[in-house]
């Protein structure tokens, strides 16, 4: 769990229901003594206490609270959901549940993989799924099984057991596949942003990660309402500019973008060169600078399989050199990070404040971050979990 890191004056933990189904757990730190703790709002359960009214907030919401005419804005930040379909559903539904001014999904927003669904003479279907095969006789049943799949992160793909097997022996073929399924569902994914978001004075910004194929892009582009701000230097309002990159360093997975550090940092300062007032940006870099606890994951031995000491996996830091010199060089206001799913938490970086939010999307659960600025600075900061 989250801890507060010193010199931070007000620390506490609620546990609150979003809606009939979901349970969200919040770590709320502030900078100061009055900060905006008073804009989160619970009705919840807090240290086994039920019906909790925080600061005289009600309804599990999140009020503004004249947040414009202090020049303040509310950043809810979210990172990893690799494809799985409840947790865009929950990124989308908390873009006016948490009342944000900004919507940041950012890196890896993909799926890995894809279950055939393969149709039988029988019009029944055949899937393998969850380690073993099932065979679907209703069209609810199959609809309700394709829910699970999509929500895990996997794509679906009905097809037959002669392509299935061309599919196998054609490799070449089954990576255009792969890419076809993948960039339909992303502009699938643009649709219901702009079917629920229609109307609302969310800005929202979704950019690829490493784990994210190139053709996505042009996906992400068709939107008149989501912005990909990616290696771009953009207005978050009138006081904050952001910069964002989903480009890591080298992993043993080989994914798609992946460059040297040289090329990072290249890439960072050519960005960071264009801001104005670096006192007041954000980084929004996927990789987490090295050695900051925040990028810490599992070693893997020759065979990429995790490596154990005295029964615990061992723990090394994987995250990005030229990310870290660059904070240490430009020090911007707030570094936005992601990547390592199992290190979520904060650190300092000389006068940055960098967060990773981590990743639970296999679970269904979304982890975020809700970021309260001023035109001062940070105000105060919140992780969600749903």
């Amino acid at each position: 769990m989250f801890r507060a890191s010193e010199g931070f004056r007000k620390s506490r933990e609620l546990l609150f229901k979003t809606g009939p189904d979901a349970l969200v757990t919040c770590t709320i730190a502030s900078i100061s003594g009055n900060a905006e703790i008073g804009s989160v709002a619970a009705q919840t359960r807090c240290n086994g206490r039920k019906g909790l009214n925080w600061l005289g907030a009600s309804q599990g919401h999140v009020q503004r609270n004249n947040r414009r005419m202090s020049l303040n804005t509310r950043i809810f930040f979210v990172t990893d959901v690799h494809g799985s379909e409840v947790c865009f559903n929950k990124f989308l539904s908390a873009a006016t549940f948490y009342k944000p001014d900004v919507a940041i999904l950012a890196g890896d927003i993909t799926g890995k993989l894809i279950v055939p669904i393969v149709q039988k003479p029988d019009s029944t279907y055949s899937i393998w799924w969850m380690g073993g095969e099932k065979t679907v006789r209703t069209e609810q049943e199959l609809a309700e099984t394709e829910k699970a799949i999509r929500n895990s992160g996997y794509y679906t793909y009905r097809t037959t057991a002669d392509v299935v097997a061309n599919l196998e022996s054609d490799k070449k073929n089954l990576d255009v596949l792969f890419t076809k399924v993948m960039v339909d569902n992303v502009e699938r994914w643009v649709k219901l942003a702009e079917e629920k978001l229609k109307g609302t004075k969310v800005r929202v910004f979704i950019s690829p990660g490493n784990d994210d194929r190139w053709e996505i892009d042009e996906a992400l582009k068709k939107s008149n309402l989501i912005v990909n701000p990616e290696l771009k230097v953009v207005n978050v309002d009138d006081h904050h500019e952001m910069i964002t990159m989903g480009f890591t360093n080298h992993t043993p997975w080989n994914s798609p973008r992946e460059f040297d550090e040289k090329y990072l940092g290249e890439k960072i300062d050519s960005m960071a060169s264009q801001i104005k007032d670096m006192s007041k940006a954000i980084f929004n870099l996927h990789c987490p600078p090295i050695d900051t606890g925040i990028d810490s994951a599992p070693k893997l031995d020759e065979t990429l399989k995790p490596v154990s000491m005295a029964g615990q996996v061992f723990m090394a830091p994987a995250g990005s050199s030229a990310v870290k010199e660059a904070i240490m060089k430009h020090q911007p206001l707030v570094g936005l990070h992601g990547h390592i799913h199992e290190s979520r938490g904060t650190i300092p970086l000389g006068k940055t404040k960098c967060f990773n939010p981590g990743s639970e999307y296999g679970l269904g659960v979304l982890r975020g971050l809700i970021l309260n600025l001023s035109e001062k600075g940070i105000k105060s900061y919140m992780f969600t979990s749903g």
